[in-house]
Protein backbone atom coordinates (compact mmCIF):
# COMPACT_ATOMS: atom_id res chain seq x y z
CA UNK A 1 0.00 0.00 0.00
CA UNK A 2 1.33 3.44 -0.90
CA UNK A 3 0.92 6.06 1.77
CA UNK A 4 1.26 9.82 1.48
CA UNK A 5 5.04 10.35 1.08
CA UNK A 6 5.04 13.31 3.48
CA UNK A 7 4.36 10.84 6.32
CA UNK A 8 7.99 9.66 6.09
CA UNK A 9 9.13 12.95 7.61
CA UNK A 10 6.50 13.12 10.36
CA UNK A 11 7.20 11.79 13.84
CA UNK A 12 4.08 10.80 15.76
CA UNK A 13 3.15 13.10 18.62
CA UNK A 14 4.54 11.74 21.87
CA UNK A 15 1.73 11.88 24.41
CA UNK A 16 2.24 11.29 28.12
CA UNK A 17 2.31 7.59 28.97
CA UNK A 18 -1.15 6.53 30.22
CA UNK A 19 -1.60 5.12 33.71
CA UNK A 20 -3.08 1.88 32.34
CA UNK A 21 0.09 1.16 30.36
CA UNK A 22 2.28 1.63 33.43
CA UNK A 23 0.03 -0.78 35.33
CA UNK A 24 0.51 -3.41 32.61
CA UNK A 25 4.22 -2.91 32.02
CA UNK A 26 5.48 -2.55 35.57
CA UNK A 27 2.84 -4.31 37.66
CA UNK A 28 2.26 -1.25 39.82
CA UNK A 29 -1.15 -0.77 41.38
CA UNK A 30 -3.19 1.98 39.73
CA UNK A 31 -3.66 3.82 43.02
CA UNK A 32 0.13 3.94 43.49
CA UNK A 33 0.78 5.71 40.17
CA UNK A 34 1.17 9.48 39.88
CA UNK A 35 0.76 10.94 36.40
CA UNK A 36 2.40 14.35 36.07
CA UNK A 37 3.24 14.21 32.37
CA UNK A 38 0.34 15.78 30.46
CA UNK A 39 -0.41 18.98 32.41
CA UNK A 40 -3.84 17.85 33.52
CA UNK A 41 -5.42 19.61 36.48
CA UNK A 42 -4.50 17.42 39.49
CA UNK A 43 -7.55 18.69 41.35
CA UNK A 44 -9.88 17.37 38.67
CA UNK A 45 -12.80 19.40 37.42
CA UNK A 46 -15.46 21.40 39.22
CA UNK A 47 -17.98 19.35 41.25
CA UNK A 48 -20.64 21.37 39.43
CA UNK A 49 -19.48 19.78 36.18
CA UNK A 50 -20.05 16.29 37.53
CA UNK A 51 -23.55 17.29 38.57
CA UNK A 52 -24.34 18.75 35.14
CA UNK A 53 -23.47 15.74 32.98
CA UNK A 54 -26.47 13.69 31.90
CA UNK A 55 -25.33 10.17 30.88
CA UNK A 56 -28.79 9.47 29.47
CA UNK A 57 -28.00 12.00 26.72
CA UNK A 58 -24.98 10.10 25.38
CA UNK A 59 -27.09 8.48 22.64
CA UNK A 60 -27.93 11.94 21.26
CA UNK A 61 -25.83 14.14 19.00
CA UNK A 62 -25.00 17.53 20.51
CA UNK A 63 -26.61 20.75 19.38
CA UNK A 64 -24.11 21.46 16.59
CA UNK A 65 -24.54 25.21 16.93
CA UNK A 66 -22.94 25.00 20.39
CA UNK A 67 -24.82 28.22 21.06
CA UNK A 68 -24.85 27.97 24.88
CA UNK A 69 -21.10 27.35 25.11
CA UNK A 70 -20.36 30.08 22.56
CA UNK A 71 -22.59 32.53 24.42
CA UNK A 72 -20.78 31.70 27.67
CA UNK A 73 -17.37 32.18 26.09
CA UNK A 74 -18.52 35.38 24.40
CA UNK A 75 -19.62 36.83 27.73
CA UNK A 76 -16.44 35.64 29.44
CA UNK A 77 -14.13 37.27 26.88
CA UNK A 78 -16.22 40.25 25.79
CA UNK A 79 -16.64 39.15 22.17
CA UNK A 80 -19.58 38.02 20.03
CA UNK A 81 -20.65 34.41 19.57
CA UNK A 82 -19.94 34.77 15.85
CA UNK A 83 -16.28 35.29 16.76
CA UNK A 84 -15.96 31.78 18.20
CA UNK A 85 -15.40 28.29 16.81
CA UNK A 86 -15.44 25.13 18.94
CA UNK A 87 -12.96 22.31 18.40
CA UNK A 88 -12.14 18.86 19.74
CA UNK A 89 -9.31 20.35 21.73
CA UNK A 90 -7.63 23.53 20.53
CA UNK A 91 -5.23 21.38 18.48
CA UNK A 92 -8.09 20.52 16.11
CA UNK A 93 -8.42 24.23 15.35
CA UNK A 94 -4.69 24.32 14.57
CA UNK A 95 -5.39 21.76 11.86
CA UNK A 96 -8.36 23.83 10.65
CA UNK A 97 -6.04 26.83 10.23
CA UNK A 98 -3.52 24.97 8.11
CA UNK A 99 -6.23 23.22 6.11
CA UNK A 100 -8.00 26.53 5.43
CA UNK A 101 -4.84 28.29 4.23
CA UNK A 102 -3.41 25.25 2.46
CA UNK A 103 -1.74 26.04 -0.85
CA UNK A 104 1.41 25.14 -2.73
CA UNK A 105 4.39 26.61 -0.92
CA UNK A 106 2.60 27.12 2.41
CA UNK A 107 4.98 28.16 5.20
CA UNK A 108 4.53 28.27 8.96
CA UNK A 109 6.80 29.80 11.60
CA UNK A 110 7.14 28.89 15.27
CA UNK A 111 9.67 28.92 18.12
CA UNK A 112 12.58 26.48 18.16
CA UNK A 113 10.92 24.38 20.87
CA UNK A 114 7.15 24.59 21.19
CA UNK A 115 3.94 22.56 20.86
CA UNK A 116 4.74 19.75 18.42
CA UNK A 117 1.36 19.71 16.69
CA UNK A 118 2.09 22.96 14.84
CA UNK A 119 4.80 21.24 12.86
CA UNK A 120 3.04 17.88 12.57
CA UNK A 121 -0.10 19.35 11.02
CA UNK A 122 1.95 21.60 8.77
CA UNK A 123 4.01 18.71 7.41
CA UNK A 124 0.85 16.66 6.90
CA UNK A 125 -0.27 19.28 4.40
CA UNK A 126 3.15 19.54 2.79
CA UNK A 127 3.95 22.92 4.32
CA UNK A 128 7.44 24.20 5.05
CA UNK A 129 8.16 24.52 8.77
CA UNK A 130 10.36 27.41 9.86
CA UNK A 131 11.80 27.55 13.38
CA UNK A 132 13.64 30.31 15.21
CA UNK A 133 17.22 29.54 16.32
CA UNK A 134 16.34 30.08 19.99
CA UNK A 135 14.23 27.47 21.76
CA UNK A 136 12.11 30.12 23.46
CA UNK A 137 10.08 32.94 21.88
CA UNK A 138 12.64 35.48 20.64
CA UNK A 139 10.46 37.97 18.76
CA UNK A 140 13.45 39.62 17.07
CA UNK A 141 14.22 36.24 15.49
CA UNK A 142 10.55 35.78 14.58
CA UNK A 143 10.55 39.14 12.84
CA UNK A 144 13.78 38.43 10.98
CA UNK A 145 12.44 35.09 9.75
CA UNK A 146 9.13 36.68 8.81
CA UNK A 147 10.81 39.38 6.75
CA UNK A 148 13.03 36.81 5.00
CA UNK A 149 10.55 34.00 4.35
CA UNK A 150 7.07 35.61 4.53
CA UNK A 151 5.33 32.68 6.26
CA UNK A 152 1.58 32.28 5.88
CA UNK A 153 0.99 31.35 9.53
CA UNK A 154 2.89 32.33 12.67
CA UNK A 155 2.31 30.38 15.88
CA UNK A 156 2.98 32.07 19.22
CA UNK A 157 2.52 29.77 22.22
CA UNK A 158 1.77 32.12 25.12
CA UNK A 159 2.83 30.66 27.57
CA UNK A 160 5.01 28.20 25.74
CA UNK A 161 4.57 24.44 26.02
CA UNK A 162 6.78 22.50 26.87
CA UNK A 163 9.17 25.10 28.30
CA UNK A 164 6.90 27.40 30.30
CA UNK A 165 8.21 30.85 29.42
CA UNK A 166 5.73 33.56 28.42
CA UNK A 167 5.74 36.68 26.28
CA UNK A 168 4.17 39.87 27.54
CA UNK A 169 1.05 41.24 25.89
CA UNK A 170 2.69 44.50 24.85
CA UNK A 171 5.60 42.62 23.26
CA UNK A 172 3.15 40.71 21.07
CA UNK A 173 1.29 43.89 20.15
CA UNK A 174 4.52 45.55 19.05
CA UNK A 175 5.40 42.46 17.01
CA UNK A 176 2.00 42.46 15.29
CA UNK A 177 2.50 46.01 14.01
CA UNK A 178 5.24 44.60 11.73
CA UNK A 179 3.15 41.73 10.34
CA UNK A 180 1.13 41.97 7.14
CA UNK A 181 -2.62 41.46 7.53
CA UNK A 182 -2.50 38.50 5.11
CA UNK A 183 -0.40 36.48 7.55
CA UNK A 184 -2.42 34.58 10.14
CA UNK A 185 -0.99 34.94 13.64
CA UNK A 186 -2.21 32.22 16.01
CA UNK A 187 -1.86 33.06 19.71
CA UNK A 188 -2.13 29.75 21.53
CA UNK A 189 -3.42 30.52 25.01
CA UNK A 190 -3.84 26.98 26.31
CA UNK A 191 -2.19 28.03 29.59
CA UNK A 192 -3.31 31.66 29.65
CA UNK A 193 -5.38 31.26 32.81
CA UNK A 194 -2.17 30.48 34.69
CA UNK A 195 -0.08 33.24 33.11
CA UNK A 196 -2.73 35.90 33.68
CA UNK A 197 -2.97 34.92 37.35
CA UNK A 198 0.78 35.07 37.91
CA UNK A 199 1.51 38.28 35.98
CA UNK A 200 -1.07 40.64 34.51
CA UNK A 201 1.51 41.80 31.94
CA UNK A 202 1.30 38.33 30.38
CA UNK A 203 -2.52 38.45 30.10
CA UNK A 204 -3.87 38.30 26.54
CA UNK A 205 -7.24 39.95 25.89
CA UNK A 206 -8.75 38.18 22.85
CA UNK A 207 -11.32 40.97 22.46
CA UNK A 208 -8.63 43.63 22.27
CA UNK A 209 -6.36 41.66 19.97
CA UNK A 210 -8.95 40.62 17.39
CA UNK A 211 -10.44 44.12 17.31
CA UNK A 212 -7.05 45.71 16.68
CA UNK A 213 -5.46 42.99 14.53
CA UNK A 214 -7.84 41.30 12.06
CA UNK A 215 -5.28 38.58 11.27
CA UNK A 216 -5.12 37.22 14.85
CA UNK A 217 -6.70 33.97 16.02
CA UNK A 218 -6.69 33.23 19.76
CA UNK A 219 -6.87 29.62 20.95
CA UNK A 220 -8.12 28.44 24.33
CA UNK A 221 -8.90 25.08 25.88
CA UNK A 222 -10.85 23.38 28.66
CA UNK A 223 -8.15 20.69 28.97
CA UNK A 224 -5.87 22.46 31.45
CA UNK A 225 -7.18 24.83 34.14
CA UNK A 226 -10.77 23.61 33.71
CA UNK A 227 -9.76 19.98 34.28
CA UNK A 228 -11.50 18.55 31.20
CA UNK A 229 -8.57 16.98 29.35
CA UNK A 230 -10.56 13.80 28.78
CA UNK A 231 -13.49 15.70 27.30
CA UNK A 232 -11.50 17.37 24.50
CA UNK A 233 -13.01 20.84 24.13
CA UNK A 234 -11.13 23.81 22.71
CA UNK A 235 -12.08 27.06 21.05
CA UNK A 236 -10.82 29.74 18.71
CA UNK A 237 -11.62 33.47 18.81
CA UNK A 238 -11.14 35.71 15.78
CA UNK A 239 -12.90 38.12 13.49
CA UNK A 240 -15.93 36.75 11.69
CA UNK A 241 -14.27 36.17 8.30
CA UNK A 242 -11.63 33.88 9.84
CA UNK A 243 -14.22 31.96 11.87
CA UNK A 244 -16.44 31.55 8.80
CA UNK A 245 -13.54 30.10 6.82
CA UNK A 246 -12.59 27.70 9.64
CA UNK A 247 -16.18 26.47 9.89
CA UNK A 248 -16.03 25.32 6.27
CA UNK A 249 -13.54 22.59 7.22
CA UNK A 250 -15.14 21.66 10.54
CA UNK A 251 -17.00 18.36 10.55
CA UNK A 252 -20.43 18.37 12.24
CA UNK A 253 -20.68 17.25 15.87
CA UNK A 254 -16.93 17.61 16.42
CA UNK A 255 -17.29 17.47 20.20
CA UNK A 256 -19.52 15.08 22.14
CA UNK A 257 -22.82 15.77 23.89
CA UNK A 258 -21.28 15.11 27.32
CA UNK A 259 -18.21 17.21 26.51
CA UNK A 260 -20.48 20.11 25.61
CA UNK A 261 -22.42 19.80 28.87
CA UNK A 262 -19.18 19.66 30.86
CA UNK A 263 -17.61 22.70 29.19
CA UNK A 264 -20.73 24.84 29.66
CA UNK A 265 -20.79 24.04 33.36
CA UNK A 266 -17.02 24.33 33.88
CA UNK A 267 -16.96 27.84 32.43
CA UNK A 268 -19.49 28.99 35.00
CA UNK A 269 -17.41 27.95 38.02
CA UNK A 270 -14.58 30.49 37.91
CA UNK A 271 -14.20 30.26 41.70
CA UNK A 272 -13.05 26.65 41.34
CA UNK A 273 -10.58 27.62 38.58
CA UNK A 274 -9.13 30.42 40.71
CA UNK A 275 -8.64 28.08 43.67
CA UNK A 276 -6.86 25.47 41.51
CA UNK A 277 -4.53 28.04 39.99
CA UNK A 278 -3.70 29.52 43.39
CA UNK A 279 -2.73 26.08 44.71
CA UNK A 280 -0.72 25.45 41.52
CA UNK A 281 1.60 28.39 42.12
CA UNK A 282 1.88 27.70 45.84
CA UNK A 283 3.20 24.25 44.94
CA UNK A 284 5.36 25.55 42.08
CA UNK A 285 7.34 27.58 44.59
CA UNK A 286 8.34 24.29 46.20
CA UNK A 287 9.66 23.03 42.84
CA UNK A 288 11.71 26.18 42.35
CA UNK A 289 13.13 25.94 45.87
CA UNK A 290 13.93 22.24 45.45
CA UNK A 291 15.74 22.89 42.17
CA UNK A 292 17.79 25.74 43.64
CA UNK A 293 18.73 23.70 46.70
CA UNK A 294 19.83 20.72 44.59
CA UNK A 295 21.69 22.46 41.76
CA UNK A 296 19.04 21.76 39.12
CA UNK A 297 18.36 24.41 36.51
CA UNK A 298 14.77 25.32 35.67
CA UNK A 299 12.81 27.66 33.44
CA UNK A 300 10.61 30.13 35.36
CA UNK A 301 7.12 28.98 34.43
CA UNK A 302 3.79 30.74 33.86
CA UNK A 303 1.89 27.48 33.47
CA UNK A 304 0.88 24.41 35.51
CA UNK A 305 4.20 22.67 34.86
CA UNK A 306 7.90 23.30 35.33
CA UNK A 307 10.84 22.25 33.16
CA UNK A 308 13.99 20.98 34.86
CA UNK A 309 17.28 20.80 32.94
CA UNK A 310 21.05 21.15 33.29
CA UNK A 311 24.09 19.00 33.94
CA UNK A 312 22.81 17.78 37.31
CA UNK A 313 20.41 15.42 35.55
CA UNK A 314 20.28 13.01 32.63
CA UNK A 315 16.64 13.35 31.65
CA UNK A 316 15.94 10.04 29.90
CA UNK A 317 17.61 8.00 32.64
CA UNK A 318 15.82 9.92 35.39
CA UNK A 319 12.40 9.74 33.70
CA UNK A 320 12.74 5.98 33.27
CA UNK A 321 13.84 5.59 36.91
CA UNK A 322 10.77 7.52 38.07
CA UNK A 323 8.51 5.53 35.74
CA UNK A 324 9.65 2.25 37.28
CA UNK A 325 8.54 3.66 40.63
CA UNK A 326 5.12 4.68 39.39
CA UNK A 327 5.71 8.35 38.59
CA UNK A 328 5.05 9.55 35.04
CA UNK A 329 6.76 12.78 33.92
CA UNK A 330 7.56 14.03 30.44
CA UNK A 331 11.05 13.48 29.04
CA UNK A 332 11.92 16.21 26.53
CA UNK A 333 14.61 14.17 24.77
CA UNK A 334 12.35 14.08 21.70
CA UNK A 335 13.00 17.84 21.43
CA UNK A 336 16.76 17.13 21.57
CA UNK A 337 16.84 18.54 25.09
CA UNK A 338 18.36 17.13 28.26
CA UNK A 339 15.29 18.22 30.20
CA UNK A 340 12.05 16.95 31.63
CA UNK A 341 8.70 18.57 32.33
CA UNK A 342 6.70 17.96 35.50
CA UNK A 343 3.06 18.91 35.93
CA UNK A 344 2.61 20.65 39.27
CA UNK A 345 0.67 18.10 41.34
CA UNK A 346 -1.11 18.20 44.66
CA UNK A 347 0.87 18.64 47.88
CA UNK A 348 0.77 14.90 48.54
CA UNK A 349 1.89 14.04 45.01
CA UNK A 350 4.69 16.58 45.15
CA UNK A 351 5.88 15.30 48.54
CA UNK A 352 6.45 11.91 46.89
CA UNK A 353 8.14 13.46 43.85
CA UNK A 354 10.63 15.37 46.00
CA UNK A 355 11.41 12.30 48.08
CA UNK A 356 12.10 10.26 44.94
CA UNK A 357 14.17 12.99 43.30
CA UNK A 358 16.21 13.35 46.48
CA UNK A 359 16.81 9.60 46.49
CA UNK A 360 17.86 9.63 42.82
CA UNK A 361 20.21 12.59 43.24
CA UNK A 362 21.77 10.96 46.29
CA UNK A 363 22.82 7.86 44.34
Amino acid sequence: MRFNPVLRDIASYEAGKPIELVVREYGIKREDIIKLASNENPYGTSPKVLQSIRPEDMSLYPDDSYYELKDGLAAHYGVEAQNIIIGSGSDQIIEFCIHTLHKEGLKILHAGVTFAMYGIYAKLYGAQVLKTPDNTHNLAQFLESYQTHKPDIIFLCVPNNPLGECLESNQIEDFLTHIDSDTLVVIDGAYQEYAAYKDSAKCISPARFIAKYPNVLYLGTFSKAYGLGGMRVGYGIAQKDIITALHKVRAPFNITTLSLQAAISALKDQEFIHACIQKNFEQMTRYEEFATANGIEFIPSYTNFITYHGTRIQSSKLCQWLLERGVIVRDLASYSLNAFRITIGTKEQNDRIFALLQEYLGQ
